[in-house]
């Protein structure tokens, strides 16, 4: 309750500062103040966030190969269900998604335009720590010594990333949680000043309130089947989960929120290897919130600009298909999923560059909330994971 409070606190304190500056003609005194301060959040923003996502590949690094190699013989059966666990779930929210906007969006939507682009805040300077791998790299290589870990019994390089998933997790718990708050604040002082997300939300509120929503409907499905898988009741799960939900809300990143999730999802009682292995994976490959956001957006889109027409089942089907892959490879940053997803809206339903401006902007208006329901979703594939894995364990 601590964390969520302050996760809470950042949101309010980004939003009022950005507020500030956006309403100001920054001409001295006061205003002067107010975007020094503006500035200030960003900077901030710029310097932590550059730090978290540095950590991000040695998290899934040192996570997912100690997870794998710890699963023991079982752990391709566990890897092939974790994947299609999070590709089915992914697969339903778009089918979802679908049906319900398909009957909504042509009543609510009355028309709009694509909303204006504002002015980005600036950061005093710039302050990258560029990662030591990629996030593909870093999965690729924790899948492989995971696996061979695993075959090989070397109980030395196992010890080796379990010493350094324990180092991480010191990082995490005494450096990355304590300054998410701050890095939230950052975020949101840097969209309420530049404006856009509320013009945005102005004009189409009510598609992006249809988005959100799906979102919770979803959730509480996923835990319906996870509550049901483990003998525990989804309402509390959920509850639990709520800490991770808010700090993807303010750092609109699933990889960011790694940390959270992983704490959160081990007090609804999953158990740490199966936690420690399926959570930083399923915040790579496990993007279900953001395929109804972008699902329902771009059926919104359609019955708003007169040269596009609804799509068959048929189409919307393989379209929906294709996003549950795409989601894989999208990046694990604010934006990423709609930004991997622009090739299939352009190539499958015909979206030409100011439909393709549109849906980015009407992502952004709710990539955090998309980005909540990706992780807290991760939770519940996590516990239908712990649940197939002891089943496996009592067959053998």
């Amino acid at each position: 309750m601590k964390l969520l409070l302050k996760l809470i606190a950042g949101i309010v304190v980004g939003i009022t500062v950005g507020s500030l500056y956006y309403g100001i003609d920054a001409t001295g005194g006061l205003d002067a103040f107010l975007t020094f301060l503006a500035r200030l959040f960003v900077t901030l923003e710029s310097i932590l966030g550059s730090f978290i996502f540095f950590m991000i590949p040695l998290i899934i690094l040192f996570f997912i190969a100690n997870g794998i190699s710890k699963i023991g013989e079982g752990s391709g059966k566990v890897v092939g269900a974790t994947l299609g666990t999070a590709y089915l779930s992914t697969l339903g929210a778009g089918l979802m998604a679908y049906a319900v906007s398909m009957f909504i969006m042509p009543k609510i939507t009355d028309g709009g335009s694509v909303p204006e682009e504002g002015t980005a805040l600036e950061p005093f300077f710039e302050f990258e720590i560029a990662p030591l791998m990629d996030i593909l790299t870093a999965l690729v290589l924790a899948f492989a010594f995971g696996i061979v870990i695993t075959l090989t019994k070397s109980e030395l390089m196992q010890k080796w990333f379990e010493e350094g998933k324990n180092i991480i997790e010191f990082i995490i718990e005494k450096a990355v949680i304590p300054l998410l708050p701050f890095y939230i604040a950052g975020v949101f002082a840097g969209m309420a000043a530049q404006g856009t997300i509320f013009n945005t939300l102005a004009v189409f509120g009510v598609v992006l309130l249809v988005a959100v929503i799906l979102h919770w409907v979803w959730i509480t499905i996923q835990y319906t089947i996870a509550g049901a898988a483990l003998g525990k009741n989804p309402f509390k799960m959920i509850k639990t989960m709520i800490p991770a939900y808010f700090t993807a809300l303010g750092t609109m990143s699933s990889a960011a929120t790694i940390p959270v999730t992983l704490r959160q999802t081990k007090e609804n009682g999953i158990r740490n290897r199966i936690a420690d292995f399926v959570v930083p994976l399923c915040a790579n490959i496990h993007l279900s919130g953001s395929t109804i956001t972008i699902v329902s957006c771009s059926i919104a889109v359609m019955t708003v600009l007169p040269e596009y027409q609804l799509p068959g089942f048929m189409s919307m089907f393989g379209t929906i298909l294709l996003l549950g892959v795409v989601m894989i490879a999208a990046p694990g940053v604010p934006g990423g999923a709609i930004m991997a997803a622009s090739g299939v809206l352009m190539t499958n339903l015909g979206f030409n560059e100011a439909a393709v401006a549109f849906m980015i902007a009407l992502y952004m208006a709710q990539d955090s909330f998309g980005t909540a329901t990706n992780i807290t979703g991760d939770g519940a594939v996590s516990a239908v994971i712990d649940a197939y894995e002891q089943k496996l364990n009592k067959k053998a």
